[in-house]
């Protein structure tokens, strides 16, 4: 309902209505036809979600990203426009950053990899062979009925957008060690814009939008200390307040833009925040 204040997943301030979004062009082989979601945004932090997702249960839930993904992973490439990850980059920072001793490829996991895109080209093309484990989809890497193991860098590429309760995001975070660094790949700028038509709006199955505010809260709330941006890669990386070296980590972000004669890397003490708006 529009009169229904709810509270913020990140930091418990109130969520007042923001907009609906009816899905009038979905396909047939998706559940739930003419489906609408109510947003509300927070006041203090401006996180947005929808609490149409969030009231589901989690077998409905479940049944609408399932067919969301299987729907989507059975188009021809040209037809699902934005929404992959850029893997390639992302392998490549990767690599960068683990030459350099910066994040530690050898105690990596990939959290909700999907079909393990992405620890397939690592493997491939770096020769770089890193956990994978999701929830909802078992692949020759990873077996979702066996619980993933802390590691000292967890990837998550796309998957901030998806939650629907903070334990979802909790769960993630308990798996880097103390002195680790956190990946993560979504669409994060200062302030969600109140259109239905937002283009990360598109996908069913994207019910929470984070912001600059949002993230900051967040990395203070779970003991992050700095982050680096790659923008090739479209992608953060947190440090924990834990992390042996995070007093040398801006000389060596500088002496990488160095290197490449561009900025790879950016570096900020807090949460970078790169994108303003779209």
């Amino acid at each position: 309902m529009m009169t229904d204040v709810t509270t913020c997943l990140i930091c418990a301030a109130p969520m007042r209505y923001y907009f609906t979004k009816t899905y009038n062009d979905l396909p047939a082989a998706l559940p739930y036809a003419g489906f609408s979601a109510d947003y509300h945004r927070c006041d203090a932090c401006g996180f947005v979600a929808s609490k149409t997702h969030q009231d589901m249960s989690d077998d409905a839930f479940g049944a609408l990203n399932n067919a969301a993904h299987a729907y989507f992973e059975a188009l021809p490439l040209a037809q699902r426009g934005f929404n992959q990850p850029p893997y390639a980059e992302q392998a490549l920072a990767l690599a960068i950053l683990g030459r350099n001793g910066i994040v530690d490829l050898g105690r990596t996991l990939d959290y909700a990899a999907g079909h393990g895109t992405l620890a397939g080209i690592m493997a491939r093309y770096f020769d770089h062979h890193i956990a994978t484990y999701d929830k909802y989809i078992a692949s020759d890497g990873h077996d979702p009925a066996r619980p993933p193991q802390p590691a000292r860098l967890v990837i998550n590429s796309a998957m901030f957008e998806h939650v629907t309760t903070r334990a979802a995001l909790d769960a993630l975070n308990d798996l880097v060690t103390s002195d680790g660094v956190l990946m993560l790949h979504s669409v994060i700028c200062d302030r969600v814009p109140a259109d239905p038509d937002w283009f990360y709006l598109r996908p069913i199955v994207h019910c929470a939008f984070h912001t600059n505010a949002s993230m900051e809260v967040l990395m203070q709330q779970w003991g992050y200390a700095a982050s680096i941006y790659a923008p090739k890669a479209k992608s953060w990386f947190l440090f924990k307040a834990g992390y042996p070296d995070l007093e040398h980590l801006p000389a060596q972000i500088a002496a990488l833009n160095t290197e490449f004669q561009t900025e790879m890397f950016i570096y900020k003490s807090g949460f970078v925040d790169f994108w303003k708006g779209f």
